[in-house]
């Protein structure tokens, strides 16, 4: 029976064994926490997933889960519900450790589920295992400075410890698709604090990079200046389907990890350029539309690509999806590339497109220069022909800066013009003779020509300008219309034009001007392909350059709140018009006020918090997921203005931070901003004037500087001239105006001199660089360049829609008008005021002349002393009679010692305070005095109207020109006047 009950007891405890075996052993997690190592404690026991009770939990408890889970030590104890609450029940309640134990359920505790453990005091761990990735400082977060909470704590990594392969992981970690790039160099701006110390071992296939191995590395030198960043593309892969072979097909993207196909009318020949490109298929042939290849049957994304032919992969180029129409299977778009071997061995570089630049071949894989110092037109013919860029343009030598540096594949190349290709042309010459050829050829074929609209946000408005034989140039005004405009909207892709621009509204260009004339039809598909003066010929200057405004141009703002608060509004066609809020998230709101320059956070106001629009309502249904960096890429219903079912449904905005008014923060929005220039987006500092110094770019929202590598005159010379600084006295190196901070966004920049912008010129990608600020450049600039253009174009501010602008313009030729007539009333009243105190003046000298003889009298006391004296003498002497004509104003001509005696009888006459007396005597023609006297008394008279005259800001001499001779006030008799007048002329002058 003993026995028996031992049995029992056995294989009872054998099928509880059995029965936790089937249902599993206890395992150990954390959750929400970003890595293995931090998160929410949670524990499966009998199948089941349960939290940890925190009552008395501590750093002995934490120690213990690190432990177990593999995760280091503690690394900090976090708050109650740090990580959450989960949804299951709790397991563990009031766990005790010593920090010793090998489990946290070794640990005391009150038994399995038992004890009271209230459901919002949930147990948390950080383990100094934990790796956490993000990317900050970024256009979103999928692109920025690489950060890393090691613990507890944010650290940068150094660039020379991560790679594409470290990046891959983060993208995908970060549910950011595929890695572009991982530029270097504080690309994205220097970061703070700590720098991770270990280097990450990734093989690229790892789903996060807690699981990449890793090595310490003790000797690091590595600072600030050197932060490791990477850019991310939800675009997670391309391929051509349903093709005659590998390089063509119908184009599919794969967009965080689902299928789609694109719309034919928004892809072109220069996106397919760069899928070909990127798929090692050679160059685009064409691109059929009207599903060439077939149906697909997944999604039709609405993005649209902009490249320009140049990029190395589709995820480089702009991208737009907002308001896109629908479009269907039917119109699925397609490809067809070379494939061909020939173009695979030739390729031309630092050029504006992929159909001008320098020469380079591949021979046995490795790229060659080529080096001909007789390249003419023939041999650039079959480098386009190979290219299939169309007809050769130009055949030149690159100057210094742009030659090369890497191995020679081809000397002395004697193309016919015929050939296929370049290896067939004749290169056999004597190897005495190659050894002497060193220069770099280039080719500018017509297959690269382009054009583009500058200066305005965004590349559907601006100044026109075209790409001809390697040179930008601008259209000249003259006969330009919208005829000639839809032509460069519809050639860019950017709808319709809505607006032809004259009298460089979006700025004067600078260079070439390269058609004027234009008389276009409105069918061409290429501007150049319309009549014209012909290329170069123009009777222009830049203040006639042509702009355009397309119906795509996109514009954003906040309205009735400020710049950061207000009822979200788009400019499309021509008109601004609301958003529907239908389906928005936070996100949206965020990207707005983060493209506004108002800070990363924003939130929606209540219904007609900032009133009700009047306009069309554009666009429902806009979905912004974290991974856009502006609400352009946002998808969304097509364009429709009358989207909103009523007006409660507008969006309205209050974002996190506002705008500060100065010129610094105008700078700082740069980017975000649509009055935002070229011009702007460059500086000098740290010189004597703004025309010297350090230069300086704004990119990716901070200042950064630009490496001396290969910098020289024509580098220069383009920043100079962007600065309206005029030409370059010296192009500087070796931080020659001090070092400076941040990025070093620039490296090897090599202009042709004749760009408008430092953004024209070809350069290492952005952030791309290994200099040191002690390589910073600069340059010295001979002066500001005077120029005819209107002033008032510089400090333009954003252009407004039509409409207002020519509401704009009325009121100002208005307030010219008026202006102009209030002072042609001002100037005639002005000079009635002055002719009635002119001859208010001349009353009172010919009424009461000795009245102003005395007055003057009294000022020249000396001389009637003189008089006094002369005439108490018995006699004079000639000495005496000179004395006295001196003293009293006359000449000797026309005077004799009578006249003086004269004079003297009539000082007799005056008494000793004759002022008051003077004032007694009437009028000029009842007094018996001579000519001289009369001269001699006037002349004094106008001196003293001269004095008191110049005390009032009045020219008495010319109030004097002014009277006529036949004024009412002398006889017509006396003609003594003239001798007045000519007297006061020679005292006055």
């Amino acid at each position: 029976m003993a026995l028996k009950g031992l049995l029992s007891t056995q294989a009872l405890w054998l099928l509880v064994l059995s029965l936790q075996t089937s249902l599993g052993s206890d395992k150990l997690r954390l959750v929400n926490g970003g890595s293995p190592c931090a998160g929410r404690v949670e524990i499966q026991h009998l199948g089941q997933w349960g939290i940890v009770c925190d009552e008395n939990w501590d750093m002995k408890d934490v120690e213990v889960v690190c432990k177990q889970l593999g995760c280091g030590s503690t690394a900090r104890v976090p708050d109650r519900n740090h990580f959450g609450t989960g949804t299951t029940g709790f397991w563990l309640a009031a766990v005790v450790c010593h920090g010793n134990e090998s489990a946290i359920w070794d640990c005391k505790h009150e038994g399995w589920g038992k004890g009271t453990c209230k459901a919002l005091y949930v147990a948390g761990v950080i383990c100094t295992g934990h790796i956490q990735p993000r990317l900050v400082a970024g256009d979103n977060v999928c692109s920025g400075r690489v950060e890393i909470m090691h613990g507890d704590t944010w650290k940068t990594v150094c660039d020379s410890q991560f790679d594409l392969k470290a990046a891959s992981v983060l993208c995908k970690e970060l549910n950011c698709g595929a890695a572009l790039s991982v530029p270097g160099g504080a690309h994205f701006g220097e970061g703070h604090g700590l720098i991770w110390t270990e280097q990450l071992q990734c093989e690229g296939k790892e789903t996060s990079l807690i699981s990449c191995p890793r090595t310490l590395q003790v000797n690091q030198t590595c600072s600030h200046a050197n932060d490791a960043s990477t850019i991310c593309s939800w675009f997670t892969g391309f391929r051509l389907v349903n093709g005659s072979a590998r390089c063509s097909g119908r184009v599919e993207v794969q967009v965080l990890g689902a299928w789609g196909t694109l719309c034919d009318s928004r892809w072109d020949l220069s996106d397919a350029y760069v899928l070909c490109h990127q798929l090692n298929c050679g160059v685009a042939v064409s691109t059929p539309g009207g599903g060439h290849f077939g149906k697909g049957n997944n999604s039709v994304w609405g993005y649209k690509f902009h490249c320009n032919g140049t990029e190395p992969h589709l995820g480089f180029c702009p991208v737009t999806a907002l308001g896109a129409a629908q479009c269907s299977h039917d119109h699925d778009a397609s490809v067809i590339c070379s494939g061909s071997n020939y173009t695979k061995f030739l390729r031309l570089l630092n050029g504006e497109s992929q159909c001008d630049g320098r020469v380079e071949i591949s021979l046995s894989g490795v790229w060659g220069r080529v080096l001909d110092d007789q390249w003419d037109m023939d041999d650039a013919s079959v480098v386009c022909k190979q290219l299939q860029c169309g007809a050769a343009e130009k055949a030149y030598h690159p100057r210094k800066s742009e030659r090369g540096t890497g191995p020679v594949g081809l000397r002395r190349v004697q193309c016919a013009g015929n050939e296929t290709h370049l290896t067939l042309c004749n290169t056999t010459l004597p190897e005495t003779v190659q050894a002497g050829i060193t220069e770099d050829v280039g080719v500018v074929c017509s297959g690269s020509r382009q054009i583009r609209l500058v200066n305005e946000a965004g590349h559907c408005a601006g100044r026109v300008e075209i790409y001809y034989q390697g040179i930008w140039g601008t259209v000249c005004d003259d006969s330009w219309d919208l005829a000639d405009s839809n032509v460069v909207c519809q050639q860019l892709g950017c709808g319709h034009a809505i607006e032809a621009a004259a009298s460089a509204h979006y700025g004067e260009g600078s260079g070439q001007i390269w058609l004027d004339d234009m008389n276009c039809s409105g069918n061409e598909s290429e501007l150049w392909e319309c009549p014209s003066r012909g290329w170069g010929q123009h009777d222009c200057r830049h203040k006639e350059d042509a702009g355009v405004l397309c119906s795509d141009f996109m514009d954003l703002r906040l309205v009735n709140g400020g710049d950061c608060a207000g009822r979200l509004e788009v400019f499309y066609n021509g008109t601004w018009g609301s958003v529907c809020s239908n389906l928005m998230t936070d996100i949206t709101a965020d990207l707005v006020c983060k493209q506004l320059g108002c800070g990363n956070g924003g939130d929606f106001a209540r219904d007609f918090a900032y009133g009700e629009g009047s306009g069309p309502t554009w666009l429902d249904h806009v979905v912004c997921l974290n991974q856009h960096s502006s609400l352009w890429q946002c998808p969304s219903d097509p364009w429709d203005p009358q989207s909103c079912d009523n007006r409660a449904e507008e969006t309205h905005i209050i974002c996190s931070e506002r705008k500060v008014n100065s010129t610094q923060t105008l700078l700082n929005k740069c980017p975000n901003s649509t009055s935002c220039t070229d011009k702007e987006k460059l500086r000098v500092v740290e010189g004597k004037d703004r025309c010297s110094g350090r230069v300086e770019v704004w990119h990716h929202g901070s200042w950064g500087t630009v490496c001396d590598d290969s910098w020289d005159m024509a580098d220069a010379d383009v920043v100079c001239k962007q600065l309206g600084c005029g030409a370059a006295v010296s192009a500087l190196g070796k931080a020659a105006f001090g070092e400076g901070t941040g990025p070093i966004w620039l490296e090897k920049v090599n202009c042709k001199g004749t760009e408008s912008s430092l953004w024209d010129c070809c350069a290492e990608p952005w952030g791309d660089s290994k200099c040191y600020h002690k390589e910073d450049a600069a340059v010295n600039c001979s002066g500001a360049t005077q120029t005819t253009a209107s002033p008032l174009r510089t400090d333009l501010p954003h252009r407004q829609p039509p409409a207002d602008g020519r509401r704009d313009m009325v009121l100002i030729v208005i307030c010219i008008v008026l202006g102009a007539v209030l002072c042609l009333v001002l100037i005639i009243l002005g000079g009635q005021v002055r002719s009635a105190r002119a001859l208010r003046r001349e009353f009172r000298r010919y009424s009461n002349p000795f009245s102003e003889a005395v007055y003057e009298e009294i000022e020249y006391n000396q001389m009637r002393k003189k008089l006094e004296m002369l005439g108490r003498s018995d006699s004079y002497s000639e000495d005496s009679v000179t004395k006295l004509q001196y003293y009293t104003g006359d000449s000797e001509e026309g005077n004799d010692p009578g006249s003086v005696k004269e004079a003297l009888s009539l000082t007799e006459a005056v008494p000793e305070e004759g002022y008051d007396d003077a004032g007694e005597i009437s009028t000029p023609e009842y007094y018996p005095v001579s000519s001289q006297s009369d001269q001699a008394v006037i002349t004094n008279s106008q001196e003293s109207d001269k004095y008191r005259g110049s005390q009032k800001g009045w020219n008495l001499h010319s109030l004097s020109e002014g009277t006529d001779r036949d004024d009412p006030f002398l006889p017509n008799e006396d003609t003594g006047y003239d001798d007045v007048d000519a007297g006061s002329r020679t005292f006055s002058g």
